[in-house]
């Protein structure tokens, strides 16, 4: 199944165009593919099949050895850090650990030198926003899983990106921690018109948090189809072992 580009009637905010990046032995081969604006972009994974090393290229981390990324029709290169208007939340929050929650939601904006009042505004906002204004002053030490979290989305969002990158944000919580933080992602979504694009190993989460899905298999996209449609679409058997589809590989293989 070849299918890794769709485009419709909506603005595209991200564009990757023939994608190719080696690290070491590993290599994303050929990827391609458009997120439009408003839309919320899964991409599924196991571990190691390069999601990370994706999400890392498209936010400017990584550089690639060929291919195009262009934001809003023209190249990431072209922007300067501030002019991109992406959000990234790490795995593992990366939330620095001197500062309180407050301080590190003011990060960005302080490195953008907007002024004291805007700042303490913005994050007094976000963090009623968020359901964080009791822990503004605590250190990250202090605070749980689904804390740290939402306080490293307060920052992501605390610039006002266009685009937000998530690396399997939910991967290390709980499950009713996680079922509220699924909602909190879709309000994000509406409510700041922001993009979002997430890496993932969990069906479920793409299934019920985005538009589209896509599936990458050791560092090619094989194609990407309508959340609703992820088990249902004609995959190739590969793909559909990995989706948990055994018994019609099986049958295939023994046949």
């Amino acid at each position: 199944m070849n299918e890794t580009i769709d485009i419709n009637q909506k603005k595209q905010l991200l564009t990757v165009q023939n994608l190719n990046l080696t690290r070491g032995t590993f290599q994303l081969k050929d990827i391609s593919f458009s997120v439009n604006s408003d839309e919320i972009l899964a991409i599924i994974g196991k571990t190691g099949s390069g999601k990370t090393l994706l999400l890392e290229s498209i936010a400017g981390f990584q550089k690639p050895d060929s291919g195009k990324i262009l934001l809003r029709e023209h190249s990431l290169e072209d922007y300067s850090l501030q002019e991109r208007k992406l959000g990234y939340l790490y795995q593992e929050y990366c939330l620095f650990p001197h500062m309180t929650a407050r301080e590190n939601i003011a990060y960005g904006l302080k490195m953008q030198k907007r002024p004291k009042k805007e700042i303490a505004e913005r994050v007094e906002k976000l963090a009623e926003e968020l359901a964080i204004t009791s822990i503004l002053d605590q250190y990250p030490d202090t605070l749980s899983g689904g804390e740290q979290q939402r306080v490293a989305l307060a920052r992501a969002l605390s610039i006002e990106p266009e685009l937000l990158l998530l690396d399997e944000p939910f991967s290390s919580l709980d499950p009713v921690t996680k079922q509220k933080l699924y909602g909190l992602i879709k309000k994000i979504n509406t409510r700041h018109a922001c993009t979002i694009v997430f890496v993932t190993h969990d069906f479920y989460e793409a299934q019920n948090l985005a538009n589209r899905t896509g599936i990458l298999i050791n560092g090619c996209l094989r194609g990407i189809v309508d959340s609703d449609k992820l088990f249902t679409s004609n995959w190739d058997d590969d793909v559909n072992y990995f989706l948990g589809k055994r018994a019609h590989h099986d049958k295939k293989r023994i046949v």
